[in-house]
């Protein structure tokens, strides 16, 4: 019995040494090691030049996040044709002036952007073990902090930014006529595409999804109408996954093999089925309530656009 006993203390032992040292590598190191991916999408009519777009995503920045600012602010040198970032910016009432300082470089180049719950809400702790349970929701009563976002927005949009929450637009950018398509966060219910649903033009040369959570109702809905390209955020990626398991939740009815990267979606019932290529970025930030991230650096995407062969 005591061999036993002192078996299993070295076992437990040993497990909460990993643990330990699982958590030590995930708040450490793996949440400040930003990555720069890349993916082509065959999406462009035969004969369109490549279009660059830089897909930024769940910034969540606290001003004092040095190392964050810098990379992301370096992301300028790619000087891509298009920045789209898919919302979760601050993380903070006093991360305006920083959000506009780090995407100063990217805010000269032609962007659009849609708004996610951090852009309105900030953040507050919770309960890790409720995201297992499903989405994250503010509850009615609920005492949340109101972000400056007006201040963000304003700061977007003063540099030429489009602002795409419940918006239809179009722009010419790297000699092609993009339609975008985008609505204001789907995971707070503020999105209302009903305002911008409708055929994709026939003589646009790719319209584009933009959403920060994406919702099936939000994808569904933008494929089906014939969008070619979507772009969402929010999911982390799962932000804690298992290697060789991946994402163990994605914070919305997203199936988790699509919570992160480039994959295809359908929109199978929705007058005729079609399919669009969905992006989902891993995003760059995390609540500075759980600043870790295991198996899911944080990241940003170079989206080369290309002709369909």
């Amino acid at each position: 019995m005591p061999s036993v006993l002192k078996a299993t203390a070295a076992t437990v032992g040993l497990t909460a040494l990993a643990g330990a040292a699982g958590v030590g590598y995930a708040a450490g190191y793996e949440v400040r090691a930003f990555t720069l991916r890349h993916a082509v999408v065959p999406v462009l009519p035969v004969g369109s030049p490549v279009l660059r777009v830089l897909h930024l995503s769940d910034l969540h920045l606290v001003p004092r996040q040095h190392r964050k600012r810098a990379w992301v602010s370096a992301l300028a040198d790619l000087e891509p044709d298009l920045v789209v970032t898919t919302g979760d910016n601050l993380a903070a009432q006093d991360a305006v002036p920083a959000v506009l300082e780090t995407y100063a470089g990217l805010l000269e180049r032609p962007g659009v952007f849609v708004l996610g719950s951090n852009d309105y809400w900030a953040p507050k702790p919770r309960n890790w073990s409720k995201y297992l349970q499903g989405p994250s929701q503010v509850k009615a009563g609920e005492k949340a902090v109101r972000l400056p976002t007006e201040d963000l927005v304003r700061g977007f949009t003063d540099a030429g930014w489009v602002d795409l929450d419940n918006v239809r637009t179009r722009l010419r950018v790297g000699g092609l006529d993009l339609e975008l398509v985008g609505v204001d966060d789907p995971h707070l219910r503020y999105d209302r595409y009903p305002d911008v649903a409708g055929p994709a033009a026939p003589d646009a040369d790719l319209t584009v999804g933009v959403t920060h959570a994406p919702y099936r109702r939000t994808l569904d809905a933008m494929t089906a109408d014939g969008a070619g390209l979507l772009l969402a955020g929010h999911t982390h990626g799962g932000q804690l996954c298992v290697p060789g398991v991946g994402a163990l939740v994605t914070n919305c009815d997203l199936p988790r093999a699509q919570a992160s990267g480039l994959s295809r979606w359908s929109a199978a019932g929705h007058r005729g089925s079609r399919d669009a290529w969905l992006h989902v970025s891993a995003g760059l930030g995390t609540s500075p309530y759980a600043p870790l991230r295991f198996a899911c650096r944080p990241e940003a995407t170079l989206l080369e656009l290309v002709p369909v062969r």
